[in-house]
């Protein structure tokens, strides 16, 4: 049996709308709500704290190459001063088709970055988190 890995990043109990709600920038925050409710559309899961910064939606196992597991989100945001953050990046189909007709953003990693949600077609980006969240759950 895998060992359980713990970490910093883990679903916990903390408030998603009170977490919102102490988003400084107030661009940032009414980005991050109005993303909230895409994920929820989306995913068809409620929002949850993963951590102190992360909203994610959903769970699943995570497998390590030396053998542990952790449990991890199966996607989410977080409203972080540079940008907003989605991780929904994953290599899904037609992933980089999506990310040409996107709008103004950066890539980095699993990482979507997006420094005002005005700047991204919402319909694109809807279909970018659907697609991540089926290739997670199959």
């Amino acid at each position: 049996m895998a060992k359980k890995v713990e970490i910093k990043t883990s679903e916990n109990d903390g408030n998603v709308e009170d977490f919102l709600a102490t988003v400084e920038d107030e661009q940032r925050r009414t980005d991050a709500l109005s993303v909230l409710e895409i994920f929820k559309k989306v995913t068809g899961e409620p929002p949850k704290m993963w951590g102190a910064t992360i909203v994610g939606f959903g769970n699943r196992k995570l497998y390590r190459s030396d053998g542990g597991e952790l449990d991890w989100l199966i996607t989410g945001f977080s409203p972080r001063k540079a940008s907003l953050t989605l991780y929904v990046l994953n290599g899904a189909p037609n992933q980089a088709d999506l990310l040409a007709k996107l709008g103004k953003h950066k890539a980095s990693g699993g990482c979507l970055h997006i420094k005002k949600l005005t700047d991204v077609d919402s319909a694109v980006l809807e279909q970018l988190i659907a697609n991540s969240v089926k290739k997670v759950t199959g």
